[in-house]
C-alpha cells in the first residue's frame, strides 16, 4: 500500500481507505479525483454533525449561547475546541486552505456524483470530555499547557511538512510521542476513534464499494479493526465509547479535598488559638483566593463588574465542589459585555492572535473564565502553606 490509500478486500465488499492531512491542498485534489475515478457506492466522511455544520455554515457562532455553556460547566471544553481549531485554521491560512475543507470536498463531490454519504465519526464534544474524564491531575495540566502553548505558538509548517505528515514514518513518530506524553489523550483521540470509525463504517449501508476520506494518522489502526469485524473477532458495537467514563475514588475525593481541609485548619485554629485566629485565617484565605482570581480576570482586561464579582464568587466556588470559580466572573462578562454580531463573524480570524481574543467579546469572556479560574486556583495552592503556618506557631 502506498502512504494515503488502503484497499481492503472484505466478505465480497471493497473498502478503500484514504488517507488525508488536514489542511493539505493536495489532499483536497486527491479526495476530488479519488470518488471520480472510482465512482463508489457509499463515502464515509471522517466528521461528525458538529463539525459537519461548522465546516459549512457560516453562522454557527451565531447561536451560541455563552452564559449556558457557563451555567453547564463547559468553558473548558468551548476552550480546547477553539485553541484546536485556531490552531488549525492557522496552520491552513499560511497555505491558503481551510481545515477540513477536504473533507467538505469529498462530500460535495458525493452530491455531485449522486452517491450518498455518511458522517462517521465520534461527536467531538464527547471525545473532548472522555479524554479529559480520563486524565489524571498532572496529565490534565499537561494537556492543558499544551494546548495553550499551541494557540500562542509562532511556529510555522510549510507545505512539504503538512504533506509529510501523511507519511507512514512521519506519523508513527509522532503518534509514539504523543503516547509517550499523554497515553490517556492518545488513547481516547486516537485508538478509540478507529475503533470507532472502522464500526461505522463497517455497518454503515452495505455496499459494494465505499471510500471512507479519514486522517492519515488512522490509516493503520482503521485496516487492523475493520479486518478484524470481518473476521467476527471484534464486536461492531461501540456504545461503550459514547459514555463518559465515571470519576475515580480520588477523582471524587479531590473536589471536596480543599473544602474539607479549610474547615479543619480553621475549627484547628479556633481550638487552639481561639475565634481570632479562626478568623485571621480565614480572611487571609479569602484574600488570596479573591484577589489571584480578580488579578487574572484584570489581566484577561475584565469588565471592572466582573473583576469584582471574581474577588467574591472565588471563595464560593471554592467551598462549593459543584460550581467552578470561572463561572461567576465568565457569566458576569458575558452579561455586561454582550457579543456581538460582528464577533461571531470573525471568532474564527480572531482567535489566531491574542489581540483578536483580547478583541472579541466571545473569547474575552473565555479568557476572563479560564484566568479567573487559574488564578482561584493558583490562590488557594498558595493559601495551604500560610494556612498550616498559623497552626504552627
Amino acid at each position: 500500500m502506498n502512504d494515503t490509500r488502503v484497499t481492503l478486500a472484505l466478505k465480497g465488499r471493497e473498502i478503500i481507505l484514504l488517507g488525508t492531512a488536514h489542511v493539505s491542498r493536495e489532499s483536497i485534489e486527491e479526495v476530488r479525483r479519488v470518488l471520480q475515478e472510482e465512482q463508489p457506492d457509499m463515502v464515509c466522511v471522517e466528521l461528525d454533525e458538529g463539525r459537519y455544520k461548522a465546516i459549512s455554515e457560516k453562522d454557527t457562532w451565531e447561536t451560541l449561547d455563552l452564559a449556558k455553556v457557563f451555567k453547564e460547566g463547559k468553558g473548558f471544553l468551548l476552550i480546547a475546541n477553539l485553541v484546536l481549531a485556531g490552531f488549525q485554521r492557522r496552520m491552513g491560512a499560511e497555505l491558503g486552505v481551510k481545515p477540513g475543507e477536504e473533507m467538505k470536498t469529498a462530500i460535495d463531490t458525493a452530491l455531485a456524483l449522486g452517491v450518498p454519504y455518511t458522517l462517521c465519526d465520534r461527536e467531538v464534544q464527547l471525545t473532548l470530555r472522555r479524554a479529559w474524564a480520563r486524565c489524571g491531575w498532572w496529565s490534565k495540566g499537561k494537556l492543558l499547557a499544551s494546548l495553550i502553548l499551541s494557540a500562542f505558538s509562532s511556529e510555522k509548517m510549510s507545505e512539504t511538512e503538512i504533506e509529510n505528515l501523511k507519511k507512514r514514518n512521519e506519523l508513527e513518530g509522532m503518534m509514539t510521542e504523543l503516547a509517550d506524553y499523554l497515553p490517556e489523550v492518545k488513547e481516547t483521540l486516537i485508538d478509540e476513534r478507529d475503533q470507532y470509525l472502522a464500526a461505522k463504517i463497517w455497518t454503515s449501508t452495505p455496499a459494494k464499494k465505499q471510500v471512507a476520506v479519514v486522517g492519515a494518522g488512522h490509516l493503520p489502526g482503521l485496516k487492523a479493526h475493520l479486518e478484524k469485524l470481518a473476521a467476527g473477532t471484534a464486536s461492531p458495537d461501540v456504545s461503550a465509547l459514547e459514555q463518559i467514563p465515571a470519576a475515580s475514588g480520588m477523582g471524587k475525593i479531590i473536589p471536596w479535598a480543599l473544602p474539607v481541609f479549610l474547615g479543619l485548619c480553621i475549627i484547628l485554629g479556633c481550638l487552639k488559638a481561639g475565634p481570632g485566629t479562626s478568623l485571621a485565617m480565614i480572611l487571609k484565605w479569602v484574600l488570596l483566593n479573591g484577589s489571584l482570581a480578580a488579578l487574572g480576570a484584570l489581566i484577561a482586561l475584565g469588565h471592572p463588574l466582573s473583576i469584582l464579582i471574581s474577588f467574591i464568587g472565588a471563595p464560593i466556588g471554592t467551598i462549593s465542589p459543584f460550581i467552578s470559580v470561572g463561572f461567576f466572573s465568565g457569566l458576569t462578562e458575558v452579561s455586561v459585555r454582550k457579543p456581538r454580531v460582528s464577533d461571531t463573524q470573525t471568532i474564527a480570524d480572531d482567535v489566531l492572535t491574542l489581540k483578536g481574543i483580547y478583541r472579541n467579546r466571545i473569547t474575552k469572556a473565555l479568557l476572563v473564565f479560564f484566568l479567573s479560574s487559574f488564578g482561584g486556583a493558583l490562590g488557594n495552592i498558595l493559601s495551604i502553606p500560610s494556612l498550616a503556618g498559623f497552626l504552627l506557631r
